[in-house]
């Protein structure tokens, strides 16, 4: 495995000596603590999208009546080809 001052190169970081230290013993934390996780026995346990217990809570899409493309653009300063007319943002 290559040693992790190697990737400063493939990164264009310039970092001392003491700061790649600093980062992989940071790394090195997250990796143990990840690790911990192994300890556990899950292979009975259903995989979850969520850890709270919810159902879907997601209205039925249900057709409504709106107001007609003719009413929202009545009141429109200016309209083009059935929609707003509004000042260029980019040039």
């Amino acid at each position: 495995m290559k040693n992790f001052s190697d990737y400063e190169s493939m990164a264009m970081f310039n970092l001392s000596d003491a700061e790649c230290a600093v980062i992989k013993e940071r790394f090195d934390n997250i990796v143990d603590g990840f690790s911990a996780l192994d300890a556990y026995d899950v292979d009975d346990v259903e995989p979850a999208i969520t850890v709270l217990d919810l159902q879907n809570v997601m209205r039925k899409d249900v057709a409504i009546s709106t107001i007609t493309r003719e009413d929202v653009l009545k009141n429109a300063p200016e309209q083009n080809d059935g929609y707003f007319q509004v000042p260029a943002a980019i040039e």
